[in-house]
């Protein structure tokens, strides 16, 4: 799952930044599970949390947070330089919560614009589920590594 995530986030931000708004915010078709089992209790109560709040995805960018889809995209899309190419060095990811969570963690290198020499970077990512299925971003960090 988390190689898949990577694989498509990464190739999606180098083509069109502006088409990962849909990443960031979970499907609005999405029900949260109807099981009674106090586990899943506890599960429903997490999702309907997330449901009912949409747009809370957060992405801190070099140490400025910005919060919400559309503030995530227009960051994003506002970066200053026209062509990236993402190379992943290293991928680990593990489960974040008992609801289904999942943290990745991301080391590469990326080269911008005519850049010859690539810049290293690390990005984590924790995943929740959507209830559909799939997964959205909730929390999104990125650095890049100097020295």
């Amino acid at each position: 799952m988390a190689e898949q995530f990577t694989q498509y986030y990464y190739s999606t931000f180098d083509e069109n930044r502006s088409n990962l708004a849909a990443l960031y915010t979970p499907r609005k078709d999405a029900k949260a599970p109807t099981l009674s089992n106090s586990r899943t209790r506890s599960k429903r109560k997490l999702m309907n949390l997330v449901y009912n709040q949409r747009d809370q995805s957060m992405l801190t960018f070099e140490s400025a947070s910005v919060q919400g889809t559309s503030g995530i995209v227009q960051k994003l899309v506002d970066l200053p330089f026209q062509k990236v190419q993402h190379q992943i060095s290293t991928l680990d990811a593990q489960p974040s919560s008992a609801e289904g969570g999942i943290i990745v963690m991301v080391t590469g290198a990326l080269k911008v614009d005519d850049e010859e020499r690539p810049m290293n970077y690390t990005q984590v990512f924790q995943l929740l589920p959507d209830g559909s299925g799939s997964y959205f971003v909730f929390n999104d960090m990125f650095k890049l590594i100097y020295g």
